[in-house]
């Protein structure tokens, strides 16, 4: 395993209950990465932040959220018509609807899901 060095310019926005987030956090830590992890439960991502995001992986802000095991579907947020707006509200008030994990590297931006897909935005090691 190369030796991990802090690397600022990666971020995963992290639940630490979830084995998939587990997982990619593992799968940075294995290739000498210590990324900044955002617990997202605790410390939940803007509104701004959201959308940088979405912009970012270049999804709709409707691909950030997570159905299972949420609200989702109570908050039927995936009628048809949904604004931004109301998607922001909802996950601003309920921030396990962030689906996850989410990694920022300086390549790129993915839902990580499997969590093999952060190998497509991982900055080559020297």
């Amino acid at each position: 395993m190369p030796p991990r060095s802090k690397s600022t310019e990666i971020t995963i926005y992290h639940n630490p209950k979830c084995g998939t987030s587990r997982k990619t956090l593992e799968m940075l830590h294995e290739r000498g990465f210590e990324p900044r992890v955002i617990e997202y439960l605790k410390t939940p991502p803007s509104r701004k932040t959201l959308q940088d995001l979405a912009k970012r992986i270049g999804v709709p802000l409707s691909a950030l959220l997570r159905e299972k095991g949420t609200p989702y579907a109570e908050l039927n947020l995936g009628r048809e018509g949904i604004t931004d707006e109301e998607i922001l509200d909802a996950m601003e008030a309920h921030p396990i609807l962030l689906n996850r994990p989410i990694v920022e590297t300086p390549l790129g931006a993915r839902i990580c899901r499997p969590s093999e897909t952060v190998l497509e935005i991982l900055p080559k090691r020297s």
